[in-house]
């Protein structure tokens, strides 16, 4: 199902920052602002005045209104009727134009809402995009930890009971950030990239077996936790696999392969849960050696590289 924004809930959500007031009773309150099947971005949910591809929200500035005010009376009238055809969400007017009497009494009858700011069109234009994007991106959950390590987003899975919480509480106290626990949320807001956040309920929280659930920024302080990042790392929790019966290659490249978040690949890694083992210095050690190779600095791949050189060099001999 298609997430979407009522007119009424957008600018509730946008009326303080934008300096939005809606004149007169409310029109259109209920009219629903969505992506279209497919992702499909033509007509754009946000722009300038355009009658070929009508946005769901049409801006009119000065411009805009100049070229109302040159056309012919009938001329005139046609475009207002174009204008309204394609039951736009809102019309939104920048810097404090008054909506000419002919606009507004056809918004009226149509029941689209005229929304008045005293701010530049541009500024509206970028701010409405990219709130629209976030809101309105798929979304989904995931199960396990979110937290910041190293500067980027890492989701550490695993079955429950595998220790993921008490890893995460080991690496707050290690400097790193907690986002969220048990079922952070994950947004597409752009072709590849995965934004994380924690839902209302669980902000702030992380629950730990035998010692319940604990409040992270009372503990650690305002540092400890993080409103969002990026996901670009998964860190699983798996099983010890016995030496015989581990794969050769997994030894010199780890055990990497992807997860399918939505459309894109994120990187994932499968660490062997055992007793004795530091988990915590593991997985620091997972995104520094993730950091690097984002750079192109793979010490398997260049250890690989100098045992067929050297064997290169001894059937020379």
């Amino acid at each position: 199902m298609n997430r979407f924004l009522t007119t009424q809930e957008l600018y509730d959500e946008v009326r303080g920052r934008l300096e939005l007031n809606w004149p007169g009773a409310p029109e259109g309150a209920e009219r629903k602002i969505e992506i279209g099947e497919g992702r499909q971005r033509r007509p754009s949910l946000v722009g300038y005045l355009n009658l070929i591809h009508p946005n769901r929200i049409q801006i009119l500035g000065a411009e805009e209104i100049a070229f109302l005010d040159s056309l012919p009376a009938a001329t005139r009238r046609t475009t207002v009727q174009r204008i309204f055809q394609p039951q736009p969400a809102a019309l939104v007017l920048v810097r404090g134009i008054e909506p000419p009497e002919d606009l507004a009494a056809r918004a009226k009858r149509s029941h689209v809402a005229i929304w008045r700011s005293s701010k530049r069109g541009h500024d509206l234009l970028t701010y409405l995009q990219y709130h629209l994007a976030r809101a309105l991106a798929p979304r989904t959950t995931l199960h396990g930890v979110f937290l910041e390590v190293y500067s980027i987003g890492v989701l550490i899975t695993g079955e429950a009971g595998a220790g993921k919480s008490e890893l995460a509480l080991e690496l707050l106290t290690r400097g790193h950030r907690l986002i969220a626990d048990d079922a952070p949320e994950f947004t597409q807001i752009a072709p590849d990239v995965i934004d994380g956040t924690c839902p209302d309920m669980l902000q702030d929280c992380l629950e730990v077996r035998g010692l319940g659930v604990l409040n992270v920024r009372e503990m650690f302080g305002d540092t400890a936790v993080k409103r969002n990042k990026y996901l670009r790392l998964i860190i699983h929790l798996g099983p010890t696999v016995a030496d015989g019966e581990q794969d050769g290659l997994k030894r010199l490249y780890g055990d990497v392969a992807s997860h399918k978040v939505f459309d894109v690949d994120v990187p994932r890694l499968v660490i062997p849960v055992a007793p004795g083992r530091n988990l915590a210095v593991l997985v620091e050690a997972a995104v520094r050696n993730h950091l690097l190779k984002s750079k192109g600095i793979d010490a398997a791949q260049t250890f690989v590289d100098r045992q067929a050189h050297t064997m290169k060099r001894q059937r020379t001999w």
